[in-house]
């Protein structure tokens, strides 16, 4: 997995490329907590994202409680699987997905 972090503004965005799993999402947590400093708002960009497991899933959802005051969270470019994913989990319920 890879993740490019840049800044517009007060928004962060994390493009992530290849698969979140238990393997890969303490480096997807590092980018997000590198960048909470100077971020009111998280853009994660899952264009090229494979699949996400549930150790993907806590970092999103600590990323959202520590931004939920600000400008929160929005993940862009889900593929179906990983909708899929997000459905059953109800986290589409709870993080902006477009």
């Amino acid at each position: 997995m890879k993740v490019k972090s840049s800044k517009n503004g007060s928004a962060c965005t994390l493009t992530v490329e290849g698969k979140i799993d238990t393997m890969t999402a303490p480096e997807l947590d590092e980018a997000v907590k590198s960048n909470l400093p100077k971020c009111d708002k998280m853009i994660f960009d899952f264009t090229n994202v494979e699949y996400i497991t549930s150790a993907g899933l806590r970092v999103l959802v600590y990323a959202h409680r520590e931004l939920m005051k600000k400008g929160g969270v929005t993940v862009t470019g889900v593929n179906e699987s990983i909708k899929k994913v997000f459905t059953v989990t109800g986290i589409h319920k709870v993080l902006k997905i477009k």
